[in-house]
């Protein structure tokens, strides 16, 4: 059996390599390497797969959230809230600006932030609040939109991690990330929808909204050489457009396979006492990003080691809150604690999980946990 990856990349590639290498040679050729159109092509078909008006491809996901924020109307010291248990980027772009990430906790079983948490943090100084989709699944975005209206409140939603899933919205299905006012996204190579290097957009159905941040990406001018504000340089790589356009006509593909993964995981695990497997919320299409199970504090880090021990890798997606950062220590006082954050922090654990795994594979892996909780393994 060859090595156990927690994604398998070059498995994914080799099953379109012909695809993917012809993109890439013909882009090379055209020399069109800034802004081509590749570039063009794949925005319009995401738009299309989305179904939004504008997408705006930028150089990672991380712009895309700085990007979002930064074509807003929002002062020096305006609150924005987020929750404190996803990836540092969500709040680190709130920081840079010169805002103040508000931080809240998420549910237990879904690990998203909800429309209650979101509300009983807020402050007269509340502007915006990014809803993350995690793991895979979208939150659910029905009563944060209802909260948006009844505060005046710009939603920017964060779908690196769900790109692909769907979430029901008054009845009607959509995809996650569409729902807000503004979606961004990232196509880190190990995303659900990855390219071979950095990349990342947003999305939005705003003409204005999407004017603005276009001209923010692109050094704050629409005409060349004439800057209305002050921008970024963020663009995605006409080489990573082309393989990503290639990918995107894979992405519901990908998404099922990993579903398959998943549900042969939870089938295994599900009446094992001392796991917890991912709940899959009503309301939204899981595409799991990450297959993430929750154990006792004190297995955690034994099941971590006896996996390694077997050569399968594992990962805790997230060890800290982001309150308990140092880089986040000036926002909050010194004893602020989120109680589901908190536990989710000490008992999360993320098993291998990807478009590319066998059922060897897979069986191993479950093997190794289920030995691991036998009466021998704790003992």
């Amino acid at each position: 059996m060859k090595k156990i990856e927690m994604v398998d990349l070059r498995g994914q590639y080799m099953r379109i390599k012909q695809e993917i290498d012809t993109a890439v040679i013909s882009c090379i050729d055209s020399t069109a390497f800034i802004n081509g159109p590749p570039v063009k092509n794949f925005a319009d078909n995401l738009a299309k797969y989305l179904n939004v008006d504008n997408v705006i491809a930028v150089a990672n996901g991380t712009d895309a959230l700085q990007i979002a924020l930064m074509a807003l109307d929002l002062k020096p010291g305006d609150e924005v809230l987020v929750p404190a248990f996803t990836y540092v980027a969500t709040a680190e772009v709130i920081g840079l600006l010169g805002l103040r990430p508000l931080m809240v906790d998420v549910d237990a079983n879904t690990f998203n932030v909800t429309a209650e948490h979101f509300e009983a943090a807020l402050t007269p100084k509340t502007k915006a609040m990014v809803p993350v989709h995690l793991y895979g699944q979208s939150c659910e975005m029905e009563p944060i939109v209802e909260l948006a209206k009844k505060y005046s409140l710009i939603i920017i939603e964060d779908t690196a991690q769900a790109l692909g899933s769907d979430t029901t919205f008054k009845s009607v299905s959509k995809k996650s990330g569409t729902v807000g006012h503004i979606g961004c996204t990232s196509f880190f190579p190990s995303k659900n929808l990855g390219c071979f290097g950095d990349g990342g957009a947003i999305f939005t159905d705003d003409a204005d909204l999407a004017k603005r941040m276009r001209m923010v990406a692109n050094h704050g001018q629409i005409k060349k050489y004439y800057h209305s504000v002050i921008g970024v340089n963020s663009r995605l790589d006409s080489i990573q457009a082309a393989i990503l356009d290639v990918k995107l006509r894979y992405l519901d593909d990908y998404c099922e396979a990993r579903r398959k993964v998943a549900r042969r995981y939870s089938d295994a695990f599900s009446t094992i006492p001392g796991i917890q497997v991912p709940v899959e919320s009503a309301g939204s299409t899981h595409v799991y990003h990450q297959y993430t199970i929750r154990v006792m504090p004190d297995s955690r880090e034994r099941l971590k080691e006896f996996l390694a021990q077997r050569e399968i890798p594992s990962m805790i997606y997230y060890p800290l809150p982001l309150y308990r950062q140092e880089a986040f220590s000036r926002y909050v006082a010194s004893d602020f604690s989120l109680p589901i954050t908190e536990e989710l922090c000490r008992t999360v654990l993320s098993l291998p999980i990807h478009t590319e795994m066998s059922l060897e594979t897979q069986d191993y892996i479950i093997d190794a946990v289920l030995d691991f909780f036998s009466e021998g393994a704790t003992a």
